[in-house]
């Protein structure tokens, strides 16, 4: 049965939901799953604003041909190549192979390597500032490189006022049947999830989004499309503050999370305690999380999320326990910025690991590491009390 959703005049949304994909790119857990969107112009002349993920082929393919009602595809637009969004290409041109295909001067060099048949193709090169109209709806490309691939257009419709945004403003998690953002509770439903997605996903390229943020100022959207998640036609202000935040690395709280890796359970103890300190100080809103039980794009969002991490590792090898400096690794990849961070470090005979993620968190931009390193020698006990309020201390007024 078909998917179609009507957006507004003339737009519909022709994608799909999968619930069984256990990873995102093949790296990040989807337990809430993920949806592709793709988006049908029905006017004058149809067209169809990229595809989807082979996973939902059968079912997008229903809703297209649905959509169309019998008529040909004039348009087949492309604004981004990454195969979660093209791998259906091959089969629409298969079955309208008279589409005109339109994207970027890059994206048909990506088209090519994806799908060499894609030469052939009847093909419109387009760039910033060039318009597709399809009758009463005129299409507006604007260039948003590295969110998050070079090659990425946005495109707005200056009837409807709608940006069809590619990846950004997109979230993990399938849609239950509706497709607008009011249509749920997004804090509840969608928030930890969007900022998830963000911070592993686009999180490094904040300057970029922050130049595509300037260029949307200019815009007057009253809708936003992206390529996951839903879509929004209400308080837009809500997500494009969080852009804001996420974009320039400005924690959304001034919360704390524990992240411990611990090999025997004592450095888990030590965290259990610096939570406990911390919260009897006020703080609310305290979170532990286990480096080795947790996954990597979780603590990620959460990083995104909170001003002040705390980070407690045994030494393994005389080097930082594994599992955290895979984390450390991380951070540095995704150009983690404006954060406090407070380090414990656990060795039996001689504990080190403080010292080198210290090293580590100092090639971070416009980070503080709090110089009161908490040391544990095996196991926290009763005379390290005065050290472990000393160290909550200058958490807490960091």
């Amino acid at each position: 049965m078909n998917g179609q959703k009507k957006i507004t005049d003339g737009i519909f949304w022709i994608g799909g939901s999968d619930r069984r994909l256990e990873r995102f790119e093949n790296i990040f857990p989807i337990p809430e799953g993920v949806s592709y969107n793709s988006y049908f112009i029905d006017d004058e002349k149809t067209a169809v604003f990229d595809t989807a993920d082979i996973t939902v082929a059968d079912q997008y393919i229903e809703n297209l041909k649905h959509a169309l009602g019998g008529r040909k595809l004039d348009y087949l637009v492309v604004l981004h190549m990454e195969p979660d969004h093209c791998s259906c290409i091959d089969k629409v041109v298969a079955l309208f192979p008279d589409v005109t295909v339109v994207g970027g001067k890059q994206t048909f060099v990506f088209m090519e390597q994806f799908f060499p048949q894609a030469k052939d193709f009847n093909r419109l090169e387009v760039k910033e500032g060039d318009t597709l109209s399809t009758g009463s709806h005129t299409f507006s490309f604007v260039a948003a490189p590295m969110v998050h691939w070079p090659e990425v257009l946005f495109a707005y419709d200056t009837a409807s006022k709608a940006l069809l945004s590619a990846d950004a403003f997109g979230t993990f998690g399938a849609l239950d049947g509706g497709i607008f953002a009011d249509e749920y509770d997004f804090e509840r439903d969608f928030l930890d999830s969007a900022r998830r997605y963000y911070a592993n996903i686009v999180g490094k390229y904040g300057p970029q989004v922050q130049a595509v943020l300037k260029k949307a100022q200019g815009l007057d959207i009253q809708m936003i499309l992206p390529l996951h998640g839903p879509v929004w036609r209400q308080d837009l202000n809500v997500l494009l503050d969080k852009y804001q935040k996420w974009s320039t690395y400005e924690s959304e709280t001034d919360g704390v999370i524990v992240v411990y890796g611990s090999l025997y359970g004592h450095t888990a103890s030590a965290a259990e305690a610096v939570a406990s300190s911390l919260r009897d100080k006020g703080v609310k809103g305290v979170k532990v999380y286990d480096v080795s039980g947790t996954d990597v794009s979780y603590l990620i969002g959460e990083v995104w999320r909170c001003r002040k991490i705390v980070l407690m590792c045994p030494t393994y090898n005389n080097g930082i326990y594994t599992p955290m400096e895979n984390f450390l690794s991380d951070m540095a990849a995704l150009s983690v910025q404006n954060r406090v961070f407070a380090l414990a470090q656990n060795g039996t005979w001689a504990p080190v690991s403080g010292k080198l993620m210290s090293e580590k968190l100092s090639q971070l931009k416009n980070v503080t590491v709090l110089e009161n390193i908490l040391t544990i020698k095996s196991a926290l006990s009763a005379k390290d009390t005065e050290a472990l309020n000393s160290f909550t201390d200058a958490i807490v007024n960091a």
